[in-house]
């Protein structure tokens, strides 16, 4: 491994983590807190040490490995300086550390059935690793794969480990009861923050900083790496999964498009759906999240999505902004409806659909789990009405549904407005 010192490659924060034998090695943290990295590290390291250790590195869904964990553990080989002895193919997608024939193969808990009965030539699976773990539905989808893990470990030092890492996005959540509510001598649970991460960037630590004041609740999650609060969330109808975009354009659904201006400090917020009025489900598909965006460049991202022909409904304070979209740069933007109520309006249709959200959506994800209502401090409850705060995505998609058709509007929102 030449002269790289892994302790470098790691920093601090992590020993505990790294020394841990236990079955199941589960945690939390929040972003930039180096627990993939590590954890990617730790794997690529470990293997080249033990002979009798091969992995699986896992998702909830098999189309988003190849961008995350492939290319992440990938990354691992060449920061440690050998890449050289590891061949990493797509298909079928899986990292083979040359000199032993062991494995890291990447799966999908798609099937999770299908990642029981793996066999290798050399060895057993003896580690899992399941990236942003919080994306699995229940226990029982993790124990299904777990008891897979079975075989002769030869090597009297062997021991076989889960491995668990993930953004603590709400309270109610099953890896908190299952791993943190109670102690188990079986189980190590590590919580970790940004301010582990000796390598960041000034700019995103002042971000960070900055979340403090503006949204405490999301900063609780995102810089502090603790469990999202779900009490008074604005809207608790959304589910996360990939979305086959291709077939739901063949279908017949309603392709809405909403678009929330902002510059310096507040981002640009586009959020695409197709809504199918019929059934009362709205497929969040597409999204862009950018600060500091001038005129010609919003009209650029909006024509490299392929969204020009479509009808666009924006903030309808920025009249001069919409004329010049429309007439410079041939954009179909409409100004969307405002009111006294405009905004609780919008909250109850979007609150009477279901709404699923593709998993690739993660600035919509995040407005979504820290968009809440104001709490009455004097009377210790929740009101109705929403913050104003970090919900560009959010206003986005109420301007979105205000382009449904007449008949749309009539079949979904009866009895609402």
């Amino acid at each position: 491994m030449g002269a790289i010192r892994v302790s470098n490659l790691i920093g601090q924060g992590y020993n505990e983590f790294w020394n841990c034998k236990k079955f199941y090695k589960v945690v939390k943290g929040s972003r930039g807190s180096k627990k993939s990295v590590t954890t990617q590290i730790e794997i690529i390291y470990k293997m080249m040490k033990y002979p009798w250790m091969n992995v699986i590195a896992a998702r909830r869904y098999q189309n988003t490995l190849r961008d995350s964990v492939f290319v992440g553990l990938k990354s691992a080989t060449n920061r440690l300086g050998v890449q050289n002895l590891w061949q990493f193919t797509v298909s079928p997608m899986e990292a083979t550390y040359i000199p032993t024939g062991q494995k890291i193969l990447f799966r999908g808990f798609d099937d999770a059935l299908k990642m029981t009965s793996i066999q290798l030539e050399k060895g057993s699976i003896t580690h899992l690793w399941l990236e942003e773990a919080y994306e699995l539905e229940s226990r029982d989808k993790l124990d299904t794969v777990v008891e897979g893990m079975r075989g002769i470990l030869e090597d009297k030092n062997a021991y076989r480990q889960v491995i668990l890492t993930f953004n603590p996005w709400s309270e109610n959540h099953w890896l908190k009861s299952e791993f943190f509510d109670t102690k188990d001598e079986d189980v190590f649970t590590l919580t970790t923050t940004y301010k582990l991460n000796e390598w960041l960037d000034e700019q995103t630590i002042k971000r960070y900083e900055k979340l403090y004041k503006t949204n405490p609740r999301r900063a609780k999650i995102v810089c502090d790496g603790e469990w999202g609060v779900s009490e008074g969330l604005v809207f608790e109808n959304v589910e996360y999964r990939p979305l086959d975009k291709d077939f739901l354009a063949k279908q017949n659904y309603e392709l809405i498009v909403g678009l929330d201006f902002g510059f310096t400090h507040d981002p640009t917020a586009l959020v695409v759906s197709w809504l199918d009025s019929e059934n009362g489900i709205l497929y969040l598909i597409d999204e862009h999240y950018e600060t500091g965006m001038h005129t010609n460049e919003i009209a650029r991202m909006i024509k490299s999505k392929g969204y020009s022909k479509s009808l666009i409904i924006a903030d309808c304070a920025e009249d001069r902004l919409i004329s010049e979209l429309n007439n410079d740069y041939g954009l179909r933007i409409k100004k969307s409806r405002k009111g006294k109520s405009s905004v609780n309006q919008g909250i109850d249709k979007l609150q009477s659909l279901k709404i699923i959200c593709d998993t690739s959506l993660v600035n919509c994800k995040e407005e979504f789990y820290s968009y809440s209502y104001k709490f009455d401090k004097v009377m210790g409850k929740f009101t109705n009405i929403p913050e104003d705060k970090n919900n560009h995505l959010m206003d986005a998609l109420r301007y979105s549904l205000q382009s449904a058709s007449d008949k749309v509007s009539v079949q979904l929102f009866r009895g609402i407005i």
